[in-house]
């Protein structure tokens, strides 16, 4: 089965409603460079904010800012937002680690300190969220799966392994430092988020595997994901890059945004 995440999407925004539009939401998003890659996200979040009436303010910063300027922009639209992204990758003049601690947990709408003991987010990162969602339409069962997650990026690789060992997955994760891509031949479930086109190729699967393909790259002009088209021939589910993962990630962004704006409410009435 190959998963159409437009269609999902497409449900998932039937679901919400007009709950979004009453609710006059704004979304605040930062970003810091451009590649091809950020610059297809930010647009099709644009869009979609647009559509559902969601006033979006991005601030723009160049390839060489810091991170106490990207510290700074969070502080400054925070008190008009009712959630906030940054956008990733960030430049390497940003030290990432200290972007996301200085994130206000109730405006995160990516989740991105989902795995740090001292945060308790109040949504999942919207990969994980889509990735779940695909669990359950296509009846995958998680419990006592053999799963191997190829990195351990804050987006998709870390809580990805947090929450499907959470659901009693039998989870390993393969890193450039650890692990060994020869375990992929033996999983259940594969959940892939380095962003390297067409890593996984179709001799390095079993017959039958479910391959969530989370990782988004730029090859040849073109948004590609980590794997070979040719492993839907082998696996029972999988995920287009583009077309997957990342249309129902997109919805899931805006759920968790409609969701942090209904808990700030509750909030200020108690």
């Amino acid at each position: 089965m190959i998963v159409d995440g437009k269609t999902i999407a497409e449900e998932i925004y039937a679901e919400l409603g007009s709950r979004i539009s009453r609710a006059h939401l704004t979304l605040g998003l930062i970003s810091a460079g451009e590649s091809a890659v950020t610059r297809s996200f930010v647009n099709l979040k644009k869009r979609v904010a647009q559509r559902l009436g969601v006033t979006m303010r991005h601030e723009e910063l160049s390839s060489s800012a810091s991170t106490g300027d990207v510290i700074d922009a969070i502080a400054a639209l925070s008190p008009s937002v009712n959630g906030l992204i940054v956008q990733l990758p960030l430049p390497k003049t940003v030290h990432a680690e200290t972007v996301f601690l200085a994130m206000p947990s109730e405006r995160d709408v990516d989740a991105l300190n989902y795995t740090a003991p001292e945060k308790d987010p109040l949504v999942l990162p919207p990969v994980v969220a889509a990735i779940l969602e695909i669990l359950k339409r296509t009846r995958v069962e998680v419990s006592g799966k053999r799963t191997v997650v190829l990195g351990e990026g804050r987006l998709v690789g870390a809580p990805a392994a947090t929450v499907l060992k959470e659901r009693g997955a039998n989870v390993s994760v393969v890193t450039r430092s650890k692990g060994n891509t020869r375990d992929l031949l033996r999983a259940d479930i594969i959940v892939s988020g380095v962003g390297s086109p067409h890593l996984i190729k179709p001799e390095m699967i079993k017959d039958g595997v479910v391959l969530i393909d989370a990782g988004t790259s730029e090859s040849g002009g073109s948004v590609v994901g980590d794997a070979d088209p040719a492993c839907a021939k082998k696996a029972s589910v999988f995920t287009p890059v583009p077309g997957g993962v990342g249309p129902i990630a997109v919805a899931m962004i805006f759920k968790n945004l409609l969701a942090l704006a209904e808990h700030g409410q509750e909030a200020q009435a108690l």
